[in-house]
């Protein structure tokens, strides 16, 4: 099968249906003659006889008539194949952070509002990968925090800031502040807040770090991360460990845990996230992302909040 041409198949299958190698010419736009030398090339290269020549048209020998399924499913594969990439027919894919947090029920609800909008999700590592795959064309947009402190995107990307995000402080049932309807993060001086999921480097350690540092929070990375599970289960034992959950990341915990949520204020920390995508990116439904998103931005100067000062 090797070097087999589509035109050549394309040829066949309708000789095939047709029966008349004039009939195909029409259907193809191209010269009996050039039916006929396609058809030829297609059995040479298969090493067969396709067809038999009668009074009444061209008949499909035995070999044609197995080989007829498997060209209609070449062809089908290759119609295909075609779509994946046709602007507006491909799948839009996008980056988010991880599939329990904000940025996935972000794209759930655009998920909702536009049905009829196809997705690939993905995640990646941190900003950096998400930006180098979208420059590479290997994903349309991502939701992430940018900038990172001292660093720029590049030329070539652009980003909205989409949502804020409330940061909570997760306890558990025998902790100082478990009992508190909402917190203030002065209220957390001296309180050890554990998050071992935090990877230096990341956007979302640049976040914490300057949470910390802008209320003087301890913030303890230490141990393995082995996921969010073991983390709860400590959290829930312990009188002085905490930890900041999104206000919209999913967890779920045994009933016997007790963990409590609770609001944060004066001033409440939000988390900015952004979407990201490349300015010449064509794909239209990117571009319906992008609107379902621009009339409901935040405003990075609400009153009562937080982020840090490079978030955009």
């Amino acid at each position: 099968m090797l070097g087999v041409d589509f035109n050549s198949v394309r040829a066949f299958v309708a000789a095939a249906e047709a029966g008349r190698f004039q009939d195909v010419a029409a259907e193809l736009s191209i010269t009996q003659q050039a039916v006929s030398k396609r058809i030829a090339a297609l059995e040479k290269s298969l090493g067969v006889r396709l067809f038999t020549r009668t009074a009444r048209g061209a008949k499909l020998t035995i070999d044609g008539q197995a080989f007829l399924p498997h060209a209609r499913d070449l062809l089908r594969t290759e119609a295909r194949a075609i779509a994946s990439v046709s602007p507006g027919r491909r799948a839009l894919r996008v980056d988010v952070i991880g599939r329990r947090l904000a940025p996935a029920t972000l794209l759930g609800d655009f998920h909702r509002a536009r049905p009829d909008v196809e997705l690939d999700v993905v995640t990646l590592f941190d900003a950096d990968a998400a930006v180098a795959a979208i420059r590479s064309g290997t994903i349309d947009a991502s939701f992430r925090a940018v900038t990172m402190p001292g660093r720029q995107l590049p030329d070539d990307i652009e980003s909205a800031r989409v949502f804020d995000e409330r940061i909570q402080l997760l306890t558990g049932p025998a902790h100082q502040l478990a009992a508190a309807r909402a917190v203030s993060p002065a209220d957390l001086v001296g309180h050890r807040i554990w998050m071992p999921g935090i990877v230096p480097g990341t956007e979302w350690a640049a976040y914490y770090d300057a949470l910390a540092a802008a209320f003087t929070l301890t913030i303890e990375i230490t141990s393995p991360d082995f996921g969010t599970e073991p983390v709860l289960d400590t959290v829930a034992d312990s009188r002085s460990l905490a930890t900041f959950v999104g206000e919209h990341t999913r967890l779920a915990w045994p009933a016997d845990h007790g963990l409590r949520r609770i609001d944060m204020r004066d001033p409440t920390p939000v988390y900015p996230h952004s979407l990201v995508w490349h300015r010449d990116n064509p794909h239209p439904a990117l571009a319906a992302l992008r609107d379902h998103f621009s009339s409901r931005r935040p405003d990075p100067s609400e009153a009562g909040t937080w982020t840090p000062t490079w978030a955009q």
